[in-house]
């Protein structure tokens, strides 16, 4: 088990995705608000070092955020 405590994973967790013109990514400043395509109560995807592992659920309390897992998403072939 020592061993495992070594071993890094970036994990990330997606909302949702939108799609911009560069000329108004240049544009955005510290507070500007990007619209996705998703809302609060929708699904999110959790991803480690890129590939999708689970789905989830945003759970605000108070000042807290935190992503319920809800689903294991199955592996695939090709990743071992």
């Amino acid at each position: 088990m020592a061993t495992l405590d070594k071993v890094s994973v970036n994990l990330m967790v997606v909302l949702g995705t939108t799609t911009m013109p560069i000329h108004q990514v240049m544009r955005l400043s510290r507070g500007a608000i990007i619209e996705l395509d998703a809302t609060e109560a929708d699904e999110v995807k959790i991803l480690a070092n890129n590939l999708p592992v689970a789905s989830g659920v945003v759970l605000v309390d108070r000042n807290r955020i935190a992503v319920e897992v809800k689903q294991m998403l199955p592996k695939s072939p090709d990743v071992r």
